[in-house]
C-alpha cells in the first residue's frame, strides 16, 4: 500500500466523520428545540438561565424539557467540535497527499528520463560503424 493511498483513505474517514458531526449538530437542534416547546407548553412563566428556560416541579414534562434542552445544546457543541476537528485534520490529509502525490510523479519523472537516455544510447551506438564514426547514410 503506498503513503498516498494511506492518506487518500484517511481523508475520506475524515470526511465521514464529519458528516456525522453534521448529524450531531441536526439532532441536537431537533432536541434542542424539543426542550424548548416543550417548557415553553408546560409551564405558563418559566425561569430562564441565558437562553434555556427551565421550571423545576414535580411535574415529569418539566424535567423532560430540561433535560431535552440540555442533551439538545451538549450535542450542538459536541458536533460543532467534530465539524472542525475533522475538517482541520483532512485539511492535513489531502496537503499532505498532495504532497506525496507530487513526490511520486517527480520519481516517475526522473525514471521516464533515465529510459529515455539508455533508448537514445542505445541508438546511437546502434548507428556507430565499425570505424567508430557515426555515420547517417550507408
Amino acid at each position: 500500500m503506498l503513503f498516498s493511498d494511506y492518506l487518500h483513505e484517511k481523508a475520506e474517514e475524515s470526511r465521514h466523520n464529519e458528516t456525522v458531526g453534521y448529524f450531531l449538530n441536526t439532532i441536537g437542534s431537533m432536541f434542542f428545540i424539543g426542550g424548548l416547546l416543550e417548557t415553553a407548553i408546560t409551564v405558563e412563566n418559566p425561569e430562564w438561565f441565558v437562553i434555556i428556560p427551565y421550571q423545576i416541579t414535580s411535574h415529569p414534562y418539566s424535567l423532560l424539557g430540561l433535560t431535552l434542552t440540555t442533551v439538545g445544546l451538549v450535542l450542538i457543541l459536541l458536533g460543532i467540535t467534530l465539524n472542525i476537528y475533522y475538517a482541520r485534520q483532512r485539511a492535513w490529509y489531502m496537503k499532505e497527499l498532495q504532497k506525496a502525490q507530487t513526490a511520486e510523479e517527480l520519481k516517475l519523472t526522473r525514471k521516464r528520463k533515465k529510459r529515455l537516455n539508455e533508448v537514445n544510447l542505445t541508438f546511437y551506438n546502434s548507428q556507430r560503424n565499425k570505424s567508430g564514426n557515426f555515420c547517417c547514410y550507408s
